[in-house]
């Protein structure tokens, strides 16, 4: 897989920032549903495209090396951070 095949799979998914594994579930659902060569303006060239980059993106997902450490853990985390400041108290 390149970066290249990577991005397009990315722009197939209509997929910009960051996005958790559900999400992408959630999406590639949708857009199979709306392509499905059995519903009424199903396209089926458009629901193999859909399908191959859920796949490229699926796997990379599932490949992905995460930094188990406290930095990564509240750069995913945010506000699991405790504090003393009032503001964290609510």
């Amino acid at each position: 897989m390149s970066y290249e095949n990577f991005q397009e799979a990315l722009d197939i998914l209509d997929i910009s920032s960051r996005v958790s594994h559900a999400e992408l579930k959630k999406r590639y659902q949708k857009l199979s549903k709306e392509s499905h060569p059995d519903m009424p303006n199903g396209d089926e060239q458009r629901f193999r495209e859909i399908n191959e980059a859920y796949k490229i993106v699926e796997t990379y997902m599932k490949n992905f090396r995460f930094k188990l450490d406290e930095e990564e853990f509240y750069e995913q985390n945010p506000f699991s951070r405790k504090s003393k400041d009032w503001f964290y108290n609510f």
